[in-house]
């Protein structure tokens, strides 16, 4: 490497970032486009797993795949790869994007908006909103990992193995993902609260 080469700032975005964020790109148009997995697998002609793992941001997809991918969702290749170009350390307010678990991000559940860029970090941190009387205890989630939580405004009940555990405005609670867990929201105004979970589980 010359000393030009070594003085010139490297900004380009790491691999891992740019697959998470293509990742994210294919699952948002993927449901506006309302197709399942499976569709958009015998649309594309690429594995169900596949598709999976670079939603989440996993593994190392060929051009190929991603191409075949864009045909499925009938969008030029360049339009996911654009995406992946302009990934920024700053997520703003009114771009966060919103994460989908056990079919959340309903009128009367559970909103997730990610405040990190992508989800490939050490870190996954959650804006979540809780509507009145929401609870996910059908659901419970259970992963390797730790969480930690604080409630910014109304209230927020946390189940841990079944025991609850009440949290106000400015409580925190930190916790082994691994115990399963569930939450809910017994008042009458929507609790918000702020979630951070390592590594990310979504």
């Amino acid at each position: 490497m010359s000393d030009r080469d070594a003085s010139m700032p490297d900004d380009r975005p790491d691999l891992d970032v740019l697959v998470a964020t293509v990742g994210l790109q294919i699952k948002a148009l993927r449901k506006q486009a309302d197709l399942t997995l499976d569709e958009l697998s015998r649309r594309s002609g690429v594995s169900i797993g596949l598709i999976s793992q670079v939603e989440r941001g996993k593994g190392n997809p060929s051009f190929t795949s991603l191409v075949q991918i864009a045909h499925g969702l009938d969008i030029p290749i360049g339009r996911l790869l654009h995406v992946a170009e302009q990934i920024s350390p700053v997520v703003r307010a009114d771009e966060r994007r919103i994460l989908d678990f056990h079919g959340s991000d309903s009128a009367d559940g559970d909103r997730y908006e990610l405040l990190t860029p992508t989800l490939t970090g050490a870190l996954e941190v959650l804006w979540v909103v809780t509507q009145p009387g929401h609870d996910t205890s059908a659901t419970p989630f259970r992963h390797n990992g730790e969480e930690f939580g604080i409630v910014l405004s109304g209230v927020k009940d946390v189940f841990l193995d079944g025991v609850r555990h009440r949290l106000e405005a400015g409580d925190s609670i930190t916790y082994s993902s691994s115990i399963p867990h569930w939450y809910a929201n017994p008042g009458d105004e929507p609790a918000t609260s702020i979630w951070v979970i390592t590594p990310p589980s979504w």
